[in-house]
């Protein structure tokens, strides 16, 4: 009978443990070097630029579990590490259908200092615009309260520019990186999927912040 240490011998694993750790870091730290690379239009950080974590977050307009991240931990997660400088944290597109890239291309039409705003915006009114009979018609409604008229909702949407940038990270992401569901998330360059509660964001970001 063979024992536990041939059958892991046979199989290479105990050769590789002594590898993978080394293997793993090497590969992380080239995605996290990938991952630096913003899209056409930019990457909107919020944080300290020398913050020790950087988070990416990718997500879709129209996915309710971002929205439930966006409504209910983010502000958590902004008031306890963003604003305290302990994390860097951006959003990226990542849309579903062609309602997701919509919303996003009107989150960039007026500059990346209005984004955040929209984003907000448009996750916490999801329910309003998402799903309804027609969605262009509540989608125009509900970015009128931020400034938007039928002809720059109409101009928007338009954009060539903007609806190839908003594609191309969404088509690097899926390639790159390999996502496939939102939100997915990149904690200096480690990727968790799901709507991460704050608990669960604690868990990740203590050890890597030295607490």
């Amino acid at each position: 009978m063979s024992s536990r240490r041939q059958v892991l011998e046979a199989f290479g694993i105990i050769g590789l443990s002594a590898v993978l750790p080394t293997t793993f870091a090497r590969a992380q730290a080239a995605i996290a070097e990938e991952l630096k690379l913003a899209g056409p239009l930019g990457d909107v950080f919020l944080g300290k630029d020398d913050a020790k974590v950087t988070i990416i977050e990718y997500a879709s307009m129209t996915c309710p579990h971002c929205a439930h991240f966006h409504t209910t931990t983010f502000p958590v997660l902004k008031e306890k590490y963003i604003d305290t400088g302990k994390v860097r944290f951006t959003l990226r597109e990542f849309p579903f259908d062609p309602l997701a890239v919509a919303a996003f291309m009107l989150a960039r039409c007026n500059g990346n200092d209005k984004y955040y705003p929209m984003v907000d915006l448009l996750f916490t009114q999801q329910k309003s615009w998402v799903g309804t009979p027609n969605p262009s018609e509540s989608l125009l409604a509900t970015i009128k309260q931020a400034g938007f008229t039928q002809e720059s909702f109409e101009a928007c949407l338009k954009n060539q520019a903007i609806y190839d940038a908003v594609n191309s990270v969404r088509d690097r992401a899926e390639k790159v990186f390999g996502v496939d569901s939102t939100p997915t998330f990149f904690i200096n360059g480690q990727k968790q999927s799901g709507a991460l509660s704050i608990e669960e964001l604690d868990k990740v970001l203590t050890p890597l912040l030295g607490g």
